[in-house]
């Protein structure tokens, strides 16, 4: 998950020009800056610019809408390749019954132990695609999200002009400031937005890997597909899609909290650098995020996994229950340790490229300064 349009509501004003940004250039993408590191200011602002196109805008902002989605793919391959055997020993310890494992350490060992190494990346083939979709989705719609708020917040009732370039009646161009609250909107919204293509994927994803030794029920993941829509129909697929709205719904948190920590970098380490600050942020942010989310986690995934014939929980609540029955609140964090062990370095490494990826094409540019 990513910064893209920040600060507090200021006035909104023309940023000083940078060798870095040659006030020229014009290509159709909102800039990113926070001037307060490259200008050594101190007011920590960060405004999204569009650039004084005339009417030339249209074509190309359509091409920036589809950046931050083209971001989001690099950003979904990263976390499959990092976290992907994390998610394994999380799943198998939220979804067994109760003493299979002594711990995520018993878990890691028994599994290689029984079934090798390649046990780890169990379920990746549905992730490989369906994460890179998914987290395409979640940044390309978290991008779009914040140039909405931050158009409304800063009072441009109709948003962009029709030609699509953002100038004002004076032909000029305009920032755009998103506040804090806007950025927890706009992750909120997102995550909601993902859930269609979250949830079947994570379904398959999770029924592949409780899959230990012993007959499989499932060869891959088109026949993992196929059993469930005989059984449920094609809405079995989507099966437990309440709990993850919840679950996802915990990205406001993430990225409001990403982006106070930005800010606490700006203002506190003025020389740190912007990737170490994204992937620091992005990794202390998706522990915020886990925290939170991780009892909704547990629902959906012991609901993604019950049996498709002789289900045990009709309702997501009746599942709550029954974790809550097995021990306590404590029960909702089974597995809880592996997966703040994998939070930190997926989600810090996948908000750095994508964050890197967004400037790298032009869509987004961030500076850091004294």
């Amino acid at each position: 998950m990513a910064t893209s349009t920040t600060s507090d509501p200021l006035p909104s004003r023309t940023l000083p020009s940078h060798p870095a940004y040659p006030s020229d250039a014009s290509p159709a993408a909102p800039f990113v800056r926070h001037d307060a590191y490259e200008q050594g200011q101190t007011s920590g602002s960060m405004e999204v610019v569009k650039e004084d196109l005339k009417g030339k805008g249209k074509g190309k902002e359509r091409a920036v809408d589809l950046r931050g989605f083209a971001a989001g793919t690099a950003s979904g391959m990263t976390k499959l390749v990092v976290g992907h055997p994390f998610d394994v020993i999380k799943v198998r310890l939220q979804c067994s019954p109760p003493g299979t494992y002594g711990g995520p350490w018993e878990c890691l060992k028994t599994t290689i132990r029984a079934e090798g190494p390649r046990a780890l990346y169990k379920g990746a083939t549905p992730p490989a695609i369906g994460w890179t979709l998914s987290d395409s989705m979640l940044m390309g719609s978290l991008h779009q999200y914040r140039l909405l708020i931050a158009r409304f917040e800063s009072g441009w009732r109709s948003g962009w002009r029709d030609d699509g370039a953002g100038l004002g009646k004076d032909g000029l161009s305009k920032g755009l400031q998103l506040s804090l609250g806007g950025h927890f909107i706009a992750g909120l919204l997102a995550g909601q937005t993902v859930c269609v293509v979250a949830c079947p994927t994570e379904h398959l994803k999770a029924r592949l890997q409780m899959q230990t030794t012993g007959p499989r029920l499932y060869t891959g993941p088109i026949d993992c597909a196929k059993k469930i829509v005989q059984v449920r129909g094609v809405r079995g697929l989507w099966h437990g899609f309440g709990a993850t709205l919840m679950f996802r719904s915990w990205m406001g948190m993430m990225f409001f909290s990403y982006e106070v920590i930005l800010r606490a970098f700006r203002k506190h380490v003025p020389d740190m650098k912007p990737g170490t600050a994204n992937f620091l942020a992005g990794g202390l942010a998706s522990n915020t995020f886990w925290m939170g989310s991780f009892p909704f986690d547990a629902v959906k995934n012991r609901l993604m996994t019950d049996s498709l014939t002789n289900p045990r929980y009709p309702t997501w609540m009746s599942c709550a229950r029954q974790i809550y029955a097995e021990g306590g609140a404590k029960a909702f964090y089974r597995g809880f340790v592996p997966c703040i062990l994998r939070a930190f370095p997926t989600n810090a490494s996948a908000l750095l490229v994508w964050e890197s990826t967004m400037r790298f094409i032009g869509a987004e540019k961030l500076a850091t300064s004294d």
